[in-house]
């Protein structure tokens, strides 16, 4: 009887969903749900089309490290902002800017400027990635440093589970989508979509309330920017957080960006096999995503480290499989282990960064993205020269590596609660 009751209570009190309690962070979640779904739809047909345009893998490459380059020059200024300003004000401006910018695509497209039988019209896709880049650089500091100020700290890794679930939900839907509008419709039908899914996501950012006080602050911002990165020199906890982060990513996200070779050379699917494919790796970043979300506040420098190996073998089989349903199978562990590192490394660092730094911490953590970047561009030459499979196998390889070599000899991301 008494196993009955406790097991009751448990599954009564599963912290699950906790952070929705919060009408502020409901707020915030919902608009997160349209930038995500627009930013997830962003990424699949950009890359698409402009492999459509050039049939290389070095175009991908580039377009990708050329998207970074602003983020490397404007990402310390973000999170600069992001301790200085309003962050609402600076969401609402970034996220209208992205409706421009998509707009701007669709009605390129409308006009045939932009097509396959123009070569030449692939630089408007990189324009526009240069532009959506400096967006990003700018906007995201802010938006994940406003996690901390609307919930509690018992509820931070809830919060972020749930952000990234629902991110993790457009990863389901949104490429699907956006692959069949390009096969029943054409690219510009996705523009114009992505256009509104940006325009909602500033509606529900203007209903929140400011979410700290802005305190005038005589500093340049390039002293701020030299005060940051000092502090993060000398937080050695910090800097071991943000130098694994940068290297999970430099090394798993390049599978992204060449993700069109995959779909259309080997396993001849498509754009709606890419995707279907998406999509499905977002069935297992969901379920990384719930779990965490319920989980207590307990062994996450572990779990981190764990959705590094689990990240890096299953990026390893996927790259050798020639096989869909195979491939649709390993999607899912690949999924799971973006999930963890995703929701845990920006959990362990809002919880441990001081106040006054959030801003400019988040904004290292943004540029580790610009980093992946490079990555990508130095996988997708290794691609032309000795095939996308050992590239990207290769780079994931070297992640579960590793992430088992930190596991064992740093102990002190290994403990961490």
């Amino acid at each position: 009887m008494t196993n009955k009751n406790n097991s009751r209570f448990s599954l009564r009190n599963l912290r699950t969903f906790d952070s929705l309690k919060n009408p502020v962070y409901r707020l915030y979640f919902s608009g997160s749900l349209g930038l995500m779904a627009a930013m997830n739809m962003h990424w699949m047909t950009n890359s698409l089309l402009i492999y459509r345009i050039t049939g290389s893998a070095t175009m991908l490459g580039l377009m990708s490290v050329l998207s970074a380059v602003p983020q490397f020059a404007l990402g310390l200024f973000g999170g600069t902002a992001a301790d200085r300003m309003q962050k609402k004000n600076i969401i609402i401006v970034a996220q209208s800017g992205s409706a421009l910018v998509a707009l701007g695509i669709a009605f390129t497209l409308t006009t045939g400027y932009i097509s396959p039988e123009r070569n030449s019209s692939w630089w408007v896709l990189i324009a526009a990635a240069i532009l959506q880049g400096s967006i990003m650089s700018l906007m995201m500091p802010s938006r994940q440093a406003m996690v901390r100020e609307i919930v509690t700290g018992e509820q931070l890794m809830n919060a972020i589970a749930l952000n990234n679930l629902g991110m993790n939900i457009f990863r389901l839907v949104a490429p699907a989508l956006a692959g069949f509008l390009i096969d029943f419709f054409d690219f510009k039908a996705v523009y114009f979509t992505m256009a509104g899914l940006y325009l909602l996501a500033t509606i529900f950012t203007a209903f929140l309330p400011r979410t700290s006080k802005i305190t005038a602050n005589p500093a340049s911002p390039l002293a701020d920017i030299k005060d940051g990165v000092k502090y993060i020199r000398y937080e050695t906890t910090i800097l071991l957080l943000i130098l694994f982060s940068l290297f999970t990513i430099l090394l798993s996200m390049p599978y992204m960006t060449l993700m069109p070779i995959f779909t259309d050379d080997i396993l001849k699917v498509g754009a709606r096999g890419m995707g279907i494919l998406s999509s499905v790796s977002g069935v297992g970043a969901m379920v990384g995503s719930l779990i965490l979300a319920s989980l207590p506040n307990q062994k996450r420098g572990s779990m981190l480290l764990a959705s590094g190996v689990v990240l890096g073998l299953s990026l390893v089989a996927f790259s050798f499989s020639r096989i869909w349903y195979l491939s649709l199978a390993i999607i899912i562990f690949v999924g799971l282990g973006q999930a963890g590192r995703m929701t845990l490394s920006n959990t362990l660092l809002q919880y441990y960064v001081k106040n006054e730094y959030r801003g400019r911490v988040m904004s290292m953590l943004q540029m580790e993205w610009a980093i992946s970047s490079l990555g990508a561009f130095f996988a997708a030459l290794l691609a032309e020269s000795m095939g996308v499979q050992w590239a990207v196998g290769g780079f994931a390889l070297v992640l579960a590596l590793l992430s088992v070599l930190s596991f064992i000899f740093v102990p002190r991301l290994r403990k961490l609660d």
